[in-house]
């Protein structure tokens, strides 16, 4: 017999070799039509492997997004199928799961394949999953997985089996379809009843550009029609958020081919956006005690090989900068924290003085290959609202929980409601991954746990995700189509205080090193400014809004009361501008909602005559007949309601 712990801390025995399924029959019939993938002692199985040891077992569902991964992952399999049927010698690559779907990267040799063959390839592979095929997994030999590849011409498989270890190496068949795979799949094709392909696209192989080039398809599953209906849904709302659409219509940023891809250029709505969400942090910022502090967008190369950051993101950097003296290096930075240890150094520091808590709205540049570009959330050079508090050990768990503090008020300031915390730890099984010694890394850990307990955070433990010097608290947020964003971090370093020689004077007149955290609550400007958009679609905040108020005149005649009216809404500071075009009233107010200006003011001879406006608010229509003053009023009230005082 075997013992099986169950996710609740419950023991079940049953007879060596019991399958997942097995397991899930002993608990309830709904359960077992539903499982479709599990998980036993942290690794992927399916549902009829057997179980030969003691073990944790846990069960996934399509309401998983274990179980999800599963089945998308398996739905690749049909693709592939699916592709070698339709488009004879085609050569298979590597198929995952992502985080809403799967795609599959394929050679196609002499074939090509657009959008106008996705409903072809989505009846192939509909007729495939009616065939309930049983996914079965086997293990194989290195020669015989080498073999079976050659004879197909598949140097990408062959590739990948050359880097793997005899005895690791496992076949997943279904049907008359067989593919190098780890495994994690459901237990038959059928379950799979609603498939659209999305999107076709080129890919280099292994994601080097000096590779051949792939064909990447990308498609999503579902085992119900109606759940690929919703999901098509909010697609098409997806698409009417989309920040770059967005972004052209209000006039907030563009991209220029001749200033160079990823490098968005900030047209002056958009740059008074940012100044206007900078503003708003550095307030908060100063009554938190940061001071600003500035750096140059260079180094040499020589202080990132100091701070690490060369030896693990090096090949992601531009090509070094040189000068004309001999064996002179400089690169754009790509963090900012370097530069602030520098600062910190620039003199010596008693315990009294500490903490010190630098911040900057540094612009760091990465090198990312033109494929994985996308509007502001990829890009090549991006302002980070960072800062390092630099502290004696015994003030780190009060400025960790001072930071969340800052967070959260960030969120809640932008209508962030929705959000997970995500404790990032490193992975024990890579420790190649990260630089400095494990009784640092474990008092870091030790400290963000806490602090996340003691703040009443709802977090997960994620392993491996941790940056290379040191764990994090991320944010992961939620918008309002219910898609995760990771949004704000705070991380804890014991190690780049030991590489830069960071030292303060204790009590005991001795050095100590200083402990430092790295935080930004926005994480990049241009990327928060993304998500912001899509989340709201638009209509920001009222504080945060380009311009709060339209004034809109219903002839020529009533142009100078529009104007009057526009002086004393600027008295008040209060956005406005006047639509003096000749136009009817109706279509100003159409253009009015399509810039989505909150309130839309008509004036007419009425209006003049009485000295007040008539207010439409967008998306809402009328709402009366009020003073100047009255809708002064009106907006600090409703700027005071979201805009809550740090």
């Amino acid at each position: 017999m075997i013992k099986i712990t169950l996710p609740d801390g419950s023991v079940k025995e049953f007879e060596k070799n019991a399958t997942p399924m097995d397991v899930a029959k002993s608990i309830s019939e709904g359960l077992a039509r539903n499982v479709i993938s599990a998980n036993f002692n942290g690794t992927k199985v399916e549902t009829v492997t057997p179980l030969t040891t003691d073990g944790s077992l846990t069960l996934y569902t399509w309401n998983d997004d274990e179980g999800k991964q599963a089945f998308w992952h398996s739905t690749s399999h049909i693709m592939a199928q699916a592709l070698e049927e339709l488009y004879p010698g085609v050569k298979l690559t590597i198929g995952p799961s992502i985080d809403n779907g799967f795609y599959y990267d394929v050679d196609l040799g002499e074939h090509s394949i657009s959008e106008k063959d996705f409903s072809a390839i989505e009846a192939k592979m509909l007729e495939i999953a009616r065939g309930k095929h049983d996914y079965k997994m086997r293990a194989v030999t290195k020669a015989e997985a080498l073999d079976f590849y050659k004879k197909q011409g598949n140097e990408f498989k062959v590739e990948l089996i050359e880097n793997l270890e005899d005895g690791t190496i496992t076949f997943c068949d279904h049907d008359t379809f067989t593919d190098l795979c780890r495994g994690g799949h459901i237990p038959n094709t059928g379950i799979v009843k609603a498939i659209k392909l999305l999107s076709v696209a080129g890919a280099y192989w292994r994601g080097d550009e000096n590779k051949p080039q792939l064909t990447r398809i990308y498609g999503i599953s579902f085992p119900k029609q109606k759940d690929l209906k919703e999901y098509l849904e909010l697609l098409e709302e997806a698409k009417k958020r989309d920040h770059r659409k967005l972004g052209k219509e209000l006039e907030l940023f563009t991209f220029s081919q001749k200033v160079g891809q990823g490098l968005p250029l900030w047209l002056p709505k958009g740059a008074a956006l940012r100044e206007r969400l900078e503003n708003f942090l550095k307030k908060a910022q100063k009554k938190a005690g940061y001071e600003q502090v500035v750096s140059p967008h260079i180094g040499q190369k020589e202080l990132y090989v100091t701070s690490g950051h060369y030896a693990k993101y090096g090949e992601d950097s531009f090509q070094p900068i040189h000068t004309p003296k001999m064996d002179e290096e400089f690169l754009l930075k790509p963090m900012n924290c370097p530069h602030h240890c520098e600062i910190y150094n620039a003199r010596p520091w008693s315990y009294k003085e500490l903490p010190k808590r630098y911040a900057e709205f540094g612009t760091v540049y990465r090198y990312e290959q033109s494929g994985e570009l996308h509007g502001l959330t990829r890009v090549r050079g991006f302002t980070q609202d960072d800062a390092h508090i630099f502290c004696t050990p015994d003030q780190l768990d009060e400025e960790f929980k001072n930071v969340i503090d800052l967070v959260l008020y960030v969120f809640g300031s932008l209508g962030f409601e929705n959000f997970t915390a995500q404790v990032s730890l490193r992975d024990p099984e890579n420790p190649d991954k990260y630089i400095g010694k494990d009784e640092n890394w474990e008092k870091a850990e030790n400290a963000i746990l806490s602090a996340a307990k003691e703040k009443g955070l709802n977090y997960v433990i994620e392993t491996g995700e941790a940056a290379f010097y040191g764990p994090k608290l991320d944010f992961m947020v939620k918008d309002a189509l219910g898609r995760s964003w990771q949004l704000g971090t705070i991380q804890v370093d014991y190690n780049l205080p030991e590489r830069f020689d960071l030292n303060y004077k204790g009590s005991d007149d001795k050095l100590h090193r200083p402990v430092m955290i790295h935080r930004a609550p926005f994480g990049s400007m241009e990327r928060f400014i993304a998500i912001l958009l899509e989340h709201t679609a638009g209509n920001f905040p009222l504080w945060l809004m380009p311009e709060q108020a339209i004034i809109l005149s219903i002839s020529e005649k009533y142009e100078k009361y529009a104007e009057k009216v526009l002086n004393l809404l600027e008295n008040d500071e209060i956005r406005a501008l006047v639509d003096n075009r000749n136009e009817t009233i109706g279509k100003k107010i159409r253009d009015a909602e399509m810039k989505k200006i909150p309130y839309m003011l008509i004036v007419g001879e009425q209006e003049e005559k009485d000295g007040t406006i008539s207010v439409r608010k967008h998306g809402e229509g009328d709402i009366g007949t009020i003073s100047i003053n009255e809708f002064s009023d009106l907006i600090n009230s409703e700027i005071n309601r979201t805009l809550k005082k740090f």
